[in-house]
């Protein structure tokens, strides 16, 4: 694992002024994945209850602004926390506050600068999802701990960026319904699946420094977990479909992105940092085939 790390100072963000630079890599914006993964269960509430294709429109463009920004917003939370134990991770270790490129206090600014635009983007929404989107906060500012007081913190993770489901479903209708119960849950579980291969890259750096995760906790039996939690995600997803009327043809549409979870169980190597972020990364083509299927059901 020597040297490997998945910052990256290219493309876009390689053309910006050094200290902006510093900034972007702190908000992820050299990884727009995470960015994607907190989009799509937003996307596929929209998808799955919105009453008109502009105002799905309208609220999906909202949900990909929002999760730009809140996703930078939490790995600023994220790094400050862990600045101490980022330095002491190979990947993690260039890491602006880690490294020392950017000051506590001024991560606290483009914090504060991030948290607003959230705001204006919240105040777009119906007051049902408004309040939802209040009640993210306390997940989002727990989340760094999680990993110092329990095995789970990739579930806790899941409670966290699984929120777009609900918070999606009550944009797109109003109100929270049943189909919104299994859609998170089982947004919860590929969270949880996808983020134990991403921990998988930290693991012999996290048992060092004493960092818990599930990756530690089931080490060569992840492949067990994995079948489990995506296996349980594909199903209470057809629930949710299922509950909202969609034809069962859509949910043989699901059989596609089920593929792709196949794949990345059976080429699962938690001794190769690259895989595991590759097959990670996998996971928005994942969300985008779930889409497709939910808007195909809504045809």
């Amino acid at each position: 694992m020597s040297g490997f790390t998945d910052i990256r100072r290219a493309g876009w963000v390689a053309r910006l002024p050094r200290a902006a630079q510093d900034y972007a890599v702190l908000a992820r914006a050299d990884r727009p994945i995470g960015a994607w993964l907190l989009f799509l269960p937003g996307l596929w509430a929209i998808c799955l209850v919105a009453p008109g294709f502009w105002r799905g429109l309208w609220l999906a463009l909202l949900f990909a602004l929002g999760s730009v920004v809140m996703r930078g917003a939490g790995c600023v939370v994220n790094d400050l926390w862990d600045r101490k134990l980022d330095a002491q991770v190979e990947r993690t270790r260039g890491r602006p506050l880690a490294s020392g490129a950017v000051k506590p206090w001024a991560a606290m600014v483009f914090l504060a600068a991030l948290c607003l635009v959230g705001l204006a983007v919240l105040l777009l929404l119906d007051r049902a999802a408004q309040w939802l989107g209040v009640a993210s906060l306390g997940l989002v500012a727990l989340y760094p701990l999680a990993k110092r007081v329990t095995w789970w913190p990739q579930a806790v993770l899941g409670c966290v960026f699984g929120w777009g489901a609900p918070l999606g479903y009550a944009a797109a209708a109003g109100h929270l319904a049943w189909p919104a119960l299994p859609l998170y849950a089982g947004t919860v579980l590929w969270i949880l699946g996808y983020d134990t291969i991403y921990a998988h890259q930290d693991r012999e750096d996290d048992t060092l420094i004493g960092v818990k995760s599930t990756a530690r906790l089931f080490g060569e039996k992840t492949v067990l977990l994995l079948t489990g939690c995506y296996g349980g995600f594909m199903l209470l997803l057809a629930t949710a479909m299922g509950m909202s009327a969609l034809p069962a043809s859509a949910c043989w549409l699901l059989l596609a992105p089920a593929g792709l979870l196949l794949w990345q169980v059976v080429r699962l190597d938690i001794h190769d940092p690259a895989r595991c972020l590759s097959l990670f990364k996998l996971n928005r083509e994942v969300g985008l085939l779930v889409a497709l299927a939910i808007l195909a059901g809504r045809l």
